[in-house]
């Protein structure tokens, strides 16, 4: 099942964490990753190494829910970009406490 497609794309909709269970293809697949860092940011550090620097993921994830905690699994070019830290920041379970 873990090679099923349809099904991990199911998964990954009802929890991010699915990908860490499903295939290293999987977490290669941008529809796939997109869907489950959507759902759960931290999941990127289930992603592929280039989808970890692909900045639409990336900030896809750090807007998500829990994002903040997806900023270590960036790439490190990412992890220096301005507007994704700004968003990662934003989402900080702190950041609440500036309002």
């Amino acid at each position: 099942l873990r090679g099923d497609r349809e099904l991990v794309l199911v998964a990954v909709q009802g929890s991010g964490r699915a990908l860490a269970f499903s295939s290293e293809g999987h977490r290669a697949d941008r529809d796939i990753v997109l869907r489950a860092v959507g759902n759960f940011g931290p999941a990127l550090q289930h992603a592929g190494n280039e989808l970890r620097a692909d900045r639409t993921v990336v900030m896809e994830a750090v807007a998500g829910p829990e994002g903040y905690f997806a900023l270590p699994y960036a790439s490190e070019e990412l992890r220096r970009d301005r507007e994704i830290v700004l968003e990662a920041v934003s989402r900080a379970p702190s950041a609440s406490l500036l309002d």
